[in-house]
């Protein structure tokens, strides 16, 4: 079964985190630059069969797009291109760096892991991913 990649995308920095072949796992893949993301992401699917890219789509309280947008639908638009034959969808991703930092307070991770910005864009992306399979098993039980 082909893989499912999340990406929460920033402006230096970018999170991506990816599905195990049954799709029932998130894991968190890296945080890369995010100047090198486009290569990374042609590489990795050309590595590993992918079917759907979800890409974090920074929401406000209001429901309004965030000023992150700007730079995140160019990019959106590209992936769709790169990859036509993929499903390339947004997912809302408020509230992630939060839960990020509490799933690092939880775990017991130190003070100082928990300031590594690229751990939390990676922890980040995961939830994303995780929220993102999680609307989709909903969506298919409530189909019976």
């Amino acid at each position: 079964m082909p893989r499912i990649l999340a990406i929460d995308y920033g402006k230096k920095r970018t999170g991506i985190a990816v599905t195990d072949n049954l799709q029932m796992i998130a894991n968190g893949l890296a945080t890369i630059e995010t100047k090198e993301l486009e290569r990374f992401i042609l590489d990795y699917v050309a590595k590993e069969d992918v079917c759907t890219i979800v890409v974090g789509k920074p929401t406000q309280m209001n429901g309004e797009d965030s000023e992150n947008m700007k730079r995140i639908e160019p990019f959106f638009n590209r992936l769709k291109k790169m990859f036509p034959n993929k499903e390339v969808t947004y997912y809302d991703e408020r509230f992630t760096s939060i839960l990020a930092h509490q799933a690092m307070l939880q775990s017991g991770i130190n003070r100082k892991a928990r300031q590594n910005k690229a751990l939390v864009d990676k922890i980040s992306a995961t939830i994303i991913l995780e929220d993102y399979m999680q609307s989709k098993q909903n969506s298919l039980s409530h189909q019976f």
